[in-house]
């Protein structure tokens, strides 16, 4: 199947069924730890690059051959090959989704259009979102994430603070740590004004252990994610 992976069994969200929103890696960011390898070119484009049509009918034929992990599932999840918000039929998906399966709706994105009201009303109807907030400081967030030319960090921070005003279910923002680029305490310091601001339900520290897209990413000590555990306080958990 082009658009359907999984289950997938995780501590975070159970068994989940993954929908991709395109059937190649499509992104608005080339992040270094991206475990999908580089996007090669970013894109900013949001257009429909796989119909809702494509994607029911998968999930439909999947739900008819598999009934027992169909009653296994606790979230339908939408993120796949790259940034799920760039496919404009992504609301009607949801709307479709939960009609057919009744199962609860996570949206996992790297929050870079957040800061259009299109793409925030678009993701009301969803039970959960895993924003991802890398850095605060726009070099950092340039060396990490290496976004799109037209991607503006102030316009993340500000759509991920407006969302939380907007939306009734659950935020678990999500902060991939790569040893060496965006662990510094200064920055996690500054990081924590701003997440204090976006107020989420939680706050899921991350560090690769696959392989990334670039070579040499380096996960951060155990001993030292503690620490910004600590400093980010007691929403925080370590994945």
């Amino acid at each position: 199947m082009k658009y359907i992976y999984g289950p997938i069994k995780s501590r975070r969200l159970g068994s989940s069924l993954g929908l991709s929103l395109s059937s190649d890696k499509i992104c608005d960011l080339d992040c270094i730890y991206c475990q999908w390898g580089s996007v090669g070119r970013t894109v900013l484009e949001r257009k429909e690059y796989a119909s809702v049509n494509q994607i029911i009918q998968e999930l439909k034929i999947w739900i008819k051959e598999n009934p027992q992990k169909t009653k296994e599932l606790k979230f339908v999840t939408l993120s796949g090959l790259g940034e799920p918000t760039l496919n404009t039929c992504f609301g009607e998906l949801i709307d479709q989704v939960k009609e057919i399966t009744g199962l609860k709706i996570a949206v996992i994105t790297n929050s870079t259009l957040l800061g259009d009201p299109a793409v925030r009303q678009g993701l009301r109807k969803i039970d959960l979102i895993v924003p991802s907030l890398d850095a605060v400081d726009p070099e950092i967030f340039k060396k990490i994430d290496r976004p799109h030319a037209g991607i503006n960090l102030s316009q993340i921070i500000e759509g991920l603070v407006a969302f939380r005003k907007e939306f009734q279910g659950q935020i678990w923002l999500e902060v991939m740590l790569v040893s060496g680029v965006n662990d510094d305490l200064k920055h996690i310091e500054d990081l924590k004004k701003v997440i204090q601001r976006i107020n989420p339900d939680k706050i899921q520290l991350n560090s690769p252990v696959r392989s990334t897209a670039e070579k040499n990413v380096v996960c951060v000590e155990k001993a030292k994610l503690e620490k910004i555990k600590e400093i980010l306080g007691d929403k925080t958990e370590i994945i």
